[in-house]
């Protein structure tokens, strides 16, 4: 894949070799805030713990993102946004009156579509669920909650800074003021059985979320768990647990409609599935990721990473670490690596709606997979099987360009 470069200007930008002009995707906006409470053992994001008495620079920061934003949007002018996702950290850190400020901000320089999905990940500890209603007035219209287990043993293995009775009263709090709301949960916790997974599950579904989140806790690099790994279920007790919650979820009617999010009919998360369908989005903030489709080539850029750094670089109108182009290679890994996520499937003209590449080019990954029984395909989709969906990195891998190179090109009709 190609590697990373300082930002070019536009004229610089090349265009992915045989590339078509694509059609327009969709666009979302992602915010990050990267303070939280307490950095949890486990978490490999972007997220820096406040200092005890510290207040967060939110005057300053929100200035920042304002200019972040004013810095790109030449490349998106007159594009509607249908989502926005304020993500962290702990973005319910902030106060009722700066997310306010931050959608008025976001409202004045974008198309903002008059259904847009507008997300706000919160913890669910006391002083965070007692500004909810905040939220709401300032025009958030959907909370993202990251329980994660309802099991004080299991919150305090995991370091989490709330325990079970105040993620009840959280999500109480957010039923009051939100119709739409995820609750994150995470399964396979240092010690946990399949019983108290089901225990868990059932507690979260006692609250009918529209949407749930369901990750297996990885131990990632640079993280607590990573160097002092805590005892983790085995695979048996993983495949049990997994199973209960396929059966727990299908039984109350929720769709598995990607591989760790289950979903109330109509209630998918619009922003993740723009990311699934690689749609583009914005990514302003301390370390934010971005896609934009521009008129040669379709660009990936991230911004600096450390909030201090990030903050002195906004203050000289700096805000890009790093730009990298996509070529074709990139393209299809890329699609792929997202799109398999998704149960269903997609439909073979996406690939160059979203790539401007023929479909040709995913022939040799596909035909691998087929003969794998890690993929399946008719004249009008394309889906992972059961098989790909247990083993998905195993599927994606097929995509890379490392792994299709000697594979035999599809004869000429």
């Amino acid at each position: 894949m190609a590697g990373e470069r300082r930002m070019l200007p536009p004229s610089a930008r090349g265009v992915a070799t045989g590339a078509r002009r694509r059609v327009q995707p969709p666009l979302a906006l992602y915010v990050h805030i990267p303070w939280c409470v307490r950095k949890c053992p486990y978490c490999d994001f972007n997220s820096h713990a406040v200092e005890p008495g510290q207040a967060l620079p939110e005057d300053e920061y929100l200035a920042a993102l304002r200019a972040d934003l004013e810095s790109v949007l030449a490349d998106v002018w007159g594009r509607s946004v249908r989502s926005v996702f304020l993500g962290g950290g702990t973005p319910s850190l902030l106060s009722g009156a700066a997310v306010e400020r931050l959608l008025s901000d976001l409202r004045a320089r974008l198309n903002l579509s008059a259904d847009c999905e507008i997300t706000l990940e919160a913890n669910p500890g006391t002083f965070e669920a007692g500004r909810y209603g905040e939220f709401r007035r300032a025009g958030v219209n959907r909370l993202s909650i990251g329980v994660q287990s309802f099991d004080d043993e299991k919150l305090r293995a995991l370091g989490r800074v709330h325990d079970g009775a105040q993620a009840r009263r959280a999500i109480e709090a957010a039923q009051r003021e939100f119709d739409n709301f995820n609750l994150d949960l995470m399964v396979g916790l240092p010690g946990q059985s399949a019983a108290q997974a089901a225990t868990d599950i059932e507690s979260a579904l006692g609250y009918a979320p529209p949407h749930l989140s369901i990750y297996q806790l990885t131990l990632e690099p640079n993280t607590v768990f990573y160097k002092y790994p805590p005892p983790l279920p085995d695979e048996d007790t993983m495949a049990a647990i997994q199973a209960g919650v396929d059966e727990s979820l299908a039984t109350r009617g929720y769709e598995h409609y990607e591989v760790s999010a289950y979903a109330q009919p109509g209630r998918g998360a619009r922003h993740n599935l723009n990311y699934w369908t690689f749609g583009d989005y914005l990514g302003i903030g301390a370390g934010a990721h971005a896609k934009i489709s521009l008129s040669d080539a379709i660009v990936r850029t991230e911004r600096f990473r450390l909030p201090s750094s990030y903050l002195q670089q906004a203050a000289q109108g700096r805000f890009v670490a790093t730009e990298r182009r996509l070529g074709n290679g990139d393209l299809v890994f890329e699609f792929m690596l997202n799109v398999l996520r998704l149960r269903s499937g997609f439909a073979p003209a996406l690939f160059a709606e979203r790539t401007g590449l023929d479909l040709a080019a995913l022939e040799p990954g596909l035909a691998l997979a087929q003969q794998r029984g890690l993929l399946e395909r008719d004249a009008v989709w394309i889906r992972p099987t059961e098989l790909g969906m247990r083993f998905l990195n195993d599927l994606q891998a097929l995509f890379l360009p490392e792994a299709t190179a000697d594979a035999p090109r599809p004869s000429a009709a």
